[in-house]
């Protein structure tokens, strides 16, 4: 069951009742992100993120710590490209205790110097693991490249200088300039009861106050082309990115169902064509990244170095057919539409899902969206608006497709013009 409370400061709380659990997921998201930051004070919104559980003016780092793990089940933060999110995973007896403990760090917490210091440098070595990582690498350079110059572009974790650079300062302008009542939205879901909940909030967060100012949200320019990067691995790492729609977008239900169709799992037309006819991959999939001022359907893999312009010719012949006339089948959509169906609803059994689900829907779309709202929506979705949104998304080809590709001595494997050509070959 579904309820939502604004409180006279401006918060927003929601709810949803599940009768037979025990357990109860809470989160604070945060309309605060990387989008808020200067470019030269990259990665302060997740710098931030780790430094909330670094001591209040009532417990210190390892209270908060112990306190965590005495509470059982999960509690943390995470920062998205869009937000940023605290949340617990408890059972029901801790609820108030949870609520209590996030309302502490969010309103409360010191930044001590020294703490952000080693913050900033478990940060460091946190950068160093994604650019020791291949497949995290060609991502990031990826988005990079596709969206150079907007936040969209830089990396959520934020770049060695940038951090660095940091200091106790910025992290409390931040703070106070955009941890306001009115970019909060605090959501629960499991067993938990709406108006008890509601005074729960209104007692650990009446003291937040303050009113935040609109944000300008404009679509960044899409970069097109082709970037490769060094990196001595044995394989040849790819990430294929195609401009898609935001994320509250009326095409969105179409969008997920082309996704599945094209690379959402093992019988999808990019898997069975690259990994079980030809072989030339281990995996290959696609996945479909929304944002609030734009979107990205990318499609990911690695090869042998030898067959990456294989593997990237046979990948654009796959998009190509979507255009074309060689649409989804009437049993391929029906399975796309069967998939996106069953992870809908086998995901809303567990507690953490529907609240996240509440709290980004409430984000975005300022309301909550039934299951069966959506469930319709995926409904209507039929080969004729696939083919269309496939045409719409690949219109002006290759003005829509950035290419990322790290490895080793993969520019003479595959020289970037190479690839640009085959990019401009795709009809």
């Amino acid at each position: 069951m579904y309820a939502k409370t604004t409180l006279a400061n401006g918060i927003r709380v929601v709810t949803d009742t599940m009768p037979a659990v025990r357990s109860v997921s809470i989160g604070v998201l945060v309309d605060a992100s990387p989008r808020d930051e200067a470019p030269e004070q990259s990665g302060l919104a997740h710098l931030i993120e780790h430094a909330m559980f670094q001591g209040t003016s009532s417990r210190d780092a390892m209270q908060i710590a112990r306190l965590m793990d005495v509470a059982g089940g999960q509690m943390g933060a995470f920062t998205s490209r869009d937000y940023t999110c605290y949340c617990a995973t408890v059972l029901d007896d801790y609820r108030t205790y949870a609520l209590d403990l996030l309302g502490d760090i969010l309103l409360n917490s010191l930044f001590p110097t020294e703490s952000l210091e080693r913050e900033k440098e478990a940060i460091l070595r946190e950068i160093a693991v994604g650019r020791d990582t291949p497949g995290e690498r060609t991502h990031a350079l990826l988005k990079a490249f596709a969206w150079s110059g907007h936040p969209l572009g830089r990396p959520v974790v934020g770049q060695p200088d940038t951090v660095r650079s940091l200091t106790r300062e910025d992290v409390i302008y931040f703070v106070h300039e955009h941890y306001l009542p009115g970019r909060m939205i605090i959501a629960a879901a499991g067993s938990v009861e709406h108006d008890d909940f509601v005074a729960q909030v209104r007692d650990a967060f009446w003291r937040l106050l303050g009113q935040s100012e609109p944000r300008a949200s404009t679509r960044p320019t899409y970069q097109t082309g082709v970037t490769m990067e060094h990196m001595p691995v044995s394989q040849a790492y790819f990430s294929l990115g195609v401009r898609a729609c935001p994320y509250t977008h009326p095409d969105r239900y179409s969008l997920h169902a082309l996704n599945s169709v094209l690379g959402g799992g093992i019988s999808s037309r990019l898997f069975r064509r690259i990994r079980e006819e030809r072989g030339l991959v281990y995996h290959i999939g696609s996945e479909y990244h929304a944002y609030r001022d734009d979107g990205m359907l990318v499609i990911e893999g690695s090869t042998d170095p030898e067959y990456l312009a294989e593997v990237l010719d046979l990948t654009l012949a796959e998009l190509g057919k979507l255009v074309n006339t060689d649409g989804p089948l009437e049993d391929e959509l029906w399975k796309a539409k069967m998939q996106i169906r069953g992870q809908h609803i086998i995901a809303a059994e567990d507690v953490y899902t529907r609240m996240s689900r509440l709290a980004t829907q409430e984000l975005y779309f300022g309301r909550h969206i039934p299951t069966d709202e959506i469930l319709d929506q995926v409904e209507t979705v039929n080969g004729h608006t696939i083919r269309r949104l496939a045409a719409d998304t690949l219109r002006d080809t290759p003005h829509q497709i950035a290419v990322a590709i790290v490895g080793s001595d993969v520019s003479q494997r595959c020289s970037t013009s190479a690839v640009e050509e085959l990019l401009t070959g795709l009809q």
